[in-house]
């Protein structure tokens, strides 16, 4: 009878554990317009408030920033309290930053709106959900993390071209209400089903190597290891931040923004195409780092990042080929967002899985100031996007090599050591 009861409640467990990442797929999807279809609103917002796009991309850094940097202390709130309410709350304040940035006639008034209220909530969601994966799938965390993150890749996919028709068709701020509100709302709806695993689920084992000591936050910040990681997520986020949010500008100088490809204009095409392959790689090489280990996969999809934007520069002339490498650079990017949890979580345990994660996303926030507004003062210093892809691309191929020559070593060994 008890080994009756013990299969129940394992088949129980599992079924749990995938209506979870469903719901939390969902929720991901919510948060992730603003940031990813951020590039529509630099033209018209730029217009409304008589800003340089340097300064209309602090709004974006202010998003990333915040969503970055508050991590810790949200995640920490999230490990303390109810994930269930912080994440609609976190929704609702990513649907509320667009509504209130559609009446916004300031630069002040943009930051204090899109920025603040879409940096707070984006955060609280994406930590939230991130460090409730890692618990529910100890056995599958790279894949996990990887579908939840492809959640805030995929989610800009059902919303690029509505988003850009309604703004030709009514207006940026009728787009900005509407959209708010709806993605506010759906977003809240699947939050308040969610919750965190108890003793009574019945979970897998994590692998062999994964820790099981439960690190504190502290103890993590004194590790090699985790400064290893920081620095290397701060290279790669850099280098994605920058072709998201400038992705319009560049691609406008590049002369090919408005060309057509299949019957459609290259910039929201490519924008489109950017989103799915941004989405498909977090699962896809998540999955793959459960096989082949982490640092390998990081190596592989690294290396190809720095290899797919050389390439996109040197055929930038040309739109249909450029639509195609925009996509290959978002499917060397977007993995990073699977990887690096699954890595901080292997390392040092899910005790704090939520806290500790959100001290590495800060990287992602230094990664926007490198890539958002500090990137488009150096093309209006130079005159020319190649300064700037050129700094990409070097750090790209150095995080690869780092990857395999030193974080793998260096987790072996603290491996070793806490065991």
């Amino acid at each position: 009878m008890t080994t009756l009861s013990g299969v129940s409640s394992v088949r129980s467990a599992t079924s749990t554990r995938w209506i979870q990442l469903g719901l939390g797929l969902i929720a991901m999807m919510s948060i992730s317009s603003p940031q990813y279809v951020w590039t529509l609103f630099t033209k018209p917002l730029q217009e409304a408030v008589g800003a340089p796009l340097s300064a209309i991309q602090v709004t974006f850094t202010v998003v990333i920033v915040l969503q970055t940097f508050l991590s810790p202390l949200q995640g920490y709130l999230v490990d303390r309290f109810s994930a269930r309410i912080l994440i609609a709350l976190g929704c609702l304040l990513s649907g509320l930053g667009w509504i209130t940035a559609a009446y916004a006639t300031t630069l002040i008034g943009l930051y204090l709106t899109y920025g603040l209220f879409c940096g707070i909530g984006t955060g609280i969601v994406y930590v939230g959900i991130v460090g409730l994966m890692v618990r529910w799938f100890p056995d599958r965390r790279g894949l996990a993390t990887g579908v939840v993150a492809a959640g805030y890749g995929f989610g800009a996919i059902l919303t690029t071209f509505p988003i850009d028709t309604m703004m030709r068709e009514s207006g940026y701020q009728h787009t900005l209400v509407v959209f708010g509100i709806i993605l506010g709302l759906i977003g809240a709806l699947a939050a308040l089903a969610i919750r965190m695993p108890t003793e009574s689920d019945t979970l897998p084992p994590p692998p062999a190597m994964a820790s099981t000591v439960g690190t504190p936050p502290s103890e993590m910040l004194r590790s090699n290891v985790f400064w290893l990681m920081f620095v290397m997520m701060t290279m790669m986020s850099t280098g994605g931040l920058m072709i998201i949010s400038q992705f319009a500008a560049f691609s406008r100088d590049f002369g090919v923004a408005n060309i057509t490809v299949f019957g459609l204009a290259a910039l929201p095409l490519a924008l489109t195409v950017d989103r799915l392959t941004n989405g498909l790689t977090r699962p896809f090489f998540g999955w793959v780092s459960d096989r082949i280990g982490r640092e390998n996969t990081m190596g592989i999809a690294f290396l190809m990042e720095a290899a797919s934007v050389t390439l996109m520069v040197l055929f930038r002339d040309n739109a249909l080929v450029f639509v195609i490498l925009s996509g290959v650079v978002f499917f060397g990017w977007g993995e990073i967002f699977s990887l690096f949890p699954s890595t901080l979580t292997d390392t040092f345990g899910t005790k704090h899985a939520t806290t500790n994660y959100g001290l590495l996303y800060i990287a992602q926030g230094i990664g926007s100031i490198l890539g958002g507004p500090l990137a488009a003062l150096l093309r209006e210093q130079t005159g020319s996007w190649l300064p700037v892809f050129a700094i990409i691309i070097a750090m790209d191929a150095l995080t690869g090599i780092l990857a395999l020559a030193a974080l793998k070593p260096m987790r072996r060994a603290y491996a070793a050591r806490s065991r």
